[in-house]
């Protein structure tokens, strides 16, 4: 029997575990990966030539990220590893990639995305202005440049990132002027039995925000951000207390976030089935418990399918191979795919606790003034999103792409497609359900003009 051809897509902790859960069964996958090296973005790693430790670039994952480089390092020249390579269409059995400029086409018998996520941000007044920052931007600074987004930041948004992000940057001397969060602390509290599913990470949370606060950094919850001010870059943000009134406070940088969205625009070229989580108002690609989608050869492992960590994404992406192993009749799995669906059930609970400590504030997307800019590819207000809903009748957000251009730009919607929903599902009245969400587009990410296609070799 051929060997399958299995390509992996994503380096980070889903793709390396699933890369050698199948080595390790005798099938040699190819892994593309947008990095230069394996990691992701959780355990992104430093340039060449940069010296710090694991303990200063990872605290206390510094041993989860040594394992995950260790062992995936060691399978150099055993599995097809294509770095600095972008995985931008699919169409059929056939993913298109592109590397240095040159495009090519591979086929494939089994796919597994492990494309992670990215940041759920909404729109304000004064996010375009130089100095701010998504979460994940000021972590790649921090990690991959060695450096920081400002001296004197504030981290405004929600989710447990915010507070990471935060302790990253105390850690490295840059601290914090603020931690502003918009869930109340009382959601927080009430969350706490189900957060307790993972009592280590649970704990390990409150001791960052504690040790923020000895540090003198203040942290204020159920703020409502109002605008971040300047001129020519980044001066400070004004917010209203949860108890009434506002407050301003100056500082060179804003990092903003509220949660995280997963990548799913190749599961969406795939045409994998997508179904609405209510828990948390995304949409998502079905998968069943192994991580399988709607179409048979295609499984998706980690946060490109549930945003549930590092932890899980590692499980999730032993899952995802031996699901595959197990269709191509290579290996009886079925016990040990039971071990770790049951971790990722637990897992589950927890990611429904922070569903509910740190809820995902809609009523700010809604709320986002006439004149402020959503889409910064195509510079469309929040205006105009409402006009195209009221005065021309666009029902969905597809609609509202073809008559607007909200999400027509580089980055394909990823960081205005939520805000846009919202946005819309509020002109309209009706359930963010309704109005559905952006189709994703080949490329998935911009491609050069020079790009040609890979030339074939003679026998």
């Amino acid at each position: 029997m051929a060997q399958p051809r299995v390509i992996v897509i994503g380096a980070g902790p889903a793709g390396v575990r699933a890369a050698q859960t199948l080595l390790a069964a005798g099938v040699r996958p190819t892994v593309i990966d947008e990095g230069s090296m394996a990691g992701g973005q959780i355990y992104r790693r430093q340039p060449p030539g940069f010296t710090r430790s694991y303990d200063t670039l990872y605290g206390p994952e510094a041993d989860k990220a040594r394992a995950v480089h260790r062992d995936f390092d060691a399978l150099a020249g055993r599995v097809d590893y294509r770095p600095e390579t972008l995985a931008w269409a699919l169409r059929e059995n056939t993913l298109h990639v592109m590397h240095g400029g040159v495009a090519e086409a591979l086929e494939f018998d089994a796919l597994i995305l492990a494309t992670g996520a990215t940041d759920r941000l909404i729109p304000m007044r004064g996010w375009t202005l130089p100095g701010c920052f998504s979460l994940g931007g000021a972590q790649i600074a921090l990690k991959a440049q060695g450096c920081a987004i400002g001296a004197r930041p504030v981290f405004m948004g929600t989710g447990p990132l915010l507070y990471l992000v935060a302790y990253q940057y105390l850690k490295a001397g840059a601290k914090p002027v603020a931690v502003l969060d918009t869930s109340p602390a009382a959601a927080q509290r009430a969350a706490f039995p189900r957060l307790l599913a993972r009592p280590a990470l649970a704990l390990r949370g409150a001791a960052m925000r504690l040790r923020l606060q000895l540090a003198g950094v203040r942290i204020e919850n159920g703020v409502e951000p109002v605008a971040i001010e300047g001129d020519e870059g980044v001066a400070g943000v004004r917010y209203r207390k949860v108890r009434g009134g506002e407050e301003a406070l100056s500082c060179d940088a804003v990092g903003l976030g509220y949660h995280l969205r997963s990548e799913t625009q190749l599961a969406d070229l795939a045409e994998c089935e997508f179904v609405f989580d209510e828990t948390i108002a995304q949409w998502k690609p079905w998968t069943d418990a192994d991580g399988r989608s709607s179409r048979p050869d295609v499984v998706i492992a980690g946060d490109g399918a549930r945003v549930l960590g590092a932890d899980a994404a590692e499980a999730a992406g032993r899952l995802a191979a031996l699901a595959v192993l197990a269709d191509c009749g290579l290996q009886d799995t079925a016990a040990e795919r039971a071990r770790l669906r049951k971790v990722l059930g637990r897992m589950e609970r927890f990611r429904q606790g922070l569903a509910q400590a740190f809820p995902w504030p809609a009523h700010l997307a809604r709320a986002v003034e006439d004149d402020v800019v959503v889409c910064r590819c195509e510079e469309i207000t929040a205006g105009t999103l409402r006009a195209v809903s009221q005065e021309k009748g666009a029902p969905e957000l597809n609609r509202a792409k073809a008559l607007s251009r909200v999400g027509m730009g580089r980055c394909q919607g990823r960081y205005c497609g939520h805000a846009a929903a919202e946005i819309l599902a509020g002109s309209r009245g009706c359930p963010l359900k309704d109005v559905g969400r952006l189709r994703g587009q080949a490329p998935v990410k911009p491609l050069s003009l020079a790009t040609v296609g890979a030339q074939a070799q003679p026998d």
